[in-house]
């Protein structure tokens, strides 16, 4: 049997960001047990020139959920990027999720050879659904996840493997 394009976007990603929100659930206890600022761990950065975790969440979200539309060949909801508590990131990712949960296979199947154009900065980007969800957001999706958990641990938030994959 093969994956189909809704098998590999769709559920890969509602099950990843519900997995994000319960890493930020986890974060947001531990800011709390510890009597942390919250904000000290929701601005925090692996390094000065890279994103804050916040920033981390809203690309991974908005990355799925373009993802989702792109392939299905309707318009790109745009969010506001304002979240700045754990509440309200969280929220964000359930937002995600109920987004993504109003596609259907019957949208997404098929789109392997549709063409999907990434305006950038810098020019444009083109490739084929297939293309575009296996070489760019597929691997965009999962490097923002892993930087979000991986500023937590840094922070001492006790997560693991199994929180990352949303045992």
């Amino acid at each position: 049997m093969s994956l189909s394009m809704y098998q590999a976007s769709v559920p890969v990603f509602r099950h990843h960001i519900t997995a994000l929100s319960k890493i930020l659930a986890k974060a947001e206890d531990h800011a709390n047990a510890r009597k942390l600022d919250h904000s000290a761990l929701i601005q925090c950065r692996l390094y000065p020139d890279m994103f804050p975790l916040a920033r981390q969440v809203q690309i991974a979200s908005d990355t799925a959920k373009s993802a989702a539309a792109r392939l299905a060949g309707v318009e790109v909801p745009s969010w506001e990027d304002h979240e700045a508590t754990f509440a309200q990131l969280k929220e964000r990712c359930e937002k995600t999720d109920k987004y993504l949960a109003t596609f259907t296979p019957r949208q997404i199947d098929g789109s392997e050879e549709r063409e999907v154009v990434l305006k950038m900065r810098d020019g444009q980007m083109t490739f084929t659904g297939q293309q575009y969800l296996l070489t760019f957001a597929i691997p965009n999706f999962y490097f923002h996840i892993t930087t979000a958990y991986a500023l937590l641990r840094q922070c001492g938030v006790e997560i693991g493997k199994r929180d990352f994959l949303g045992a």
